[in-house]
């Protein structure tokens, strides 16, 4: 099968209508409806990089969605950033619904006095942001006009620069080794429309660089493609095609801190301006699903998968125990679906296999008798009556991060 046709058979439009993850209407253009099963997995997605970043040593907040335009005027988004915004008008004053989450972080950094003891103090936000993508250019999940950015504003010294940014490469590529994905490196540089001087882009840029020299991450370079405001490391990962897609970011600000004031008090007890580095990982929950819908052609691994088995009852006879079996399975916190439809199992395998749930559970006489179940697995064929907590045991060593 030629690239072209097997991308095609992985398209995650496609793949995510068959299997019932997703879906968009007229009503809102460009903004996804997740469905119970995509919900299963975007949940998995967010509560592993709650988990990661809670032990990373980040603090999770949250940022209103709508604020005053003026907010965006300071930032720097209005002069740079106006055509792709969404506005409104409440209470006679103009708003703009949030793009990206960073000037909301800076409020929360400098609504109290900071003391150089505190940095670096890293905020991580799963922060919903809206941007006006023109119709023609929307492509399912991959370009949205409503998505969930896994952003991360860490306020640093400027002697804590490469440790942070080192630390931030270092969670990158925990995160994309658990999916299985390689990735190449670009340090993109100052663009033609940027802030600040000269200087301070060169002095940004040299840091990230020297970072990732001394790391040894081979890197290109992308002449020119910085944001605004500051140069960054972009990670593009490599799918089980050879496709490329750019997802994770590693930005290097020293321009927002100086337009917002932000300050804290050194050793020396006189003010001092922190750097800010905004970073994701996924890019957006929306992308990255997409890409993982593609990357696997909708065959989850276990520990992802919306629906880990499928209980089916042979009969209505058998349906008692069945539910017995999958209320077991599921205190144990396993994601647990039943057919108990009037048809022949073999109709419920192949339906099974097609929603590609990674586990069959049969259930019939013998099983009852035993006080078992008849495992299954997708691709792979019968596997014999296991007891209930044999099933648990092998579902357990599975669904972990990185599994099958």
């Amino acid at each position: 099968m030629s690239i072209k046709a097997e991308a095609e058979k992985r398209n995650h439009r496609k793949l995510g209508a068959e299997l019932e993850l997703f879906m968009f209407r007229e009503e809102a253009p460009g903004m996804p409806f997740y469905l119970p099963k995509g919900m299963q997995v975007r949940n998995i997605l967010e509560n592993l990089w709650k988990q990661k970043h809670h032990k990373a040593g980040y603090h999770e907040v949250k940022t209103p969605i709508m604020m005053k335009q003026a907010l965006w005027e300071q930032s720097g988004h209005w002069d740079h950033y106006h055509e792709n915004m969404y506005f409104s008008k409440v209470d006679e004053h103009d708003y703009a619904i949030k793009p990206m989450s960073c000037p909301g972080a800076v409020l929360i950094y400098s609504s109290k006095r900071r003391s150089y003891r505190e940095l670096p103090l890293r905020y991580a936000e799963l922060g919903l942001v809206h941007r006006h993508e023109l119709s023609g250019s929307l492509n399912g999940l991959l370009r949205v006009r409503s998505f969930t950015q896994d952003d991360a504003h860490l306020f640093v010294r400027e002697d804590q620069i490469k440790e942070e940014a080192a630390k931030v490469l270092e969670l990158v590529h925990e995160f994309y080794s658990l999916f299985g994905f390689e990735y190449k490196v670009e340090l993109s540089t100052r663009p033609e429309e940027f802030m600040g001087s000269e200087e301070t882009w060169n002095l940004a840029e040299a840091s990230l660089e020297s970072v990732l020299q001394e790391r040894g991450i081979p890197f290109e370079i992308n002449s020119g493609d910085g944001a605004f405001y500051g140069p960054k490391i972009d990670f593009h990962i490599t799918d089980s095609l050879g496709r490329s897609w750019q997802c994770g970011t590693v930005q290097l600000d020293f321009q927002m801190p100086e337009q917002f004031g932000c300050q804290y008090i050194g050793e020396d007890n006189l003010a001092h301006r922190p750097i800010m580095i905004h970073r994701a990982i996924y890019g957006s929950i929306e992308r990255f699903l997409a890409i993982l819908i593609e990357h696997y052609a909708g065959d989850f691994p276990f520990w992802l998968s919306p629906v880990q088995a499928m209980v089916l009852p042979v009969s209505e006879a058998h349906i008692g125990y069945a539910l017995e079996v999958k209320a077991r399975l599921e205190e144990a916190g396993c994601r647990i679906d039943i057919d108990s439809r009037a048809e022949k199992l073999g109709l419920k395998i192949r339906e099974a296999e097609l929603q590609k749930v990674p586990y069959m559970i049969i259930i019939g006489e013998k099983e009852i008798e035993q006080g078992g179940a008849a495992l299954r697995k997708k691709g792979a064929g019968n596997l014999g009556v296991l007891h209930l907590q044999e099933l648990l045991d092998r579902f357990r060593d599975e669904d972990r991060p990185g599994g099958k």
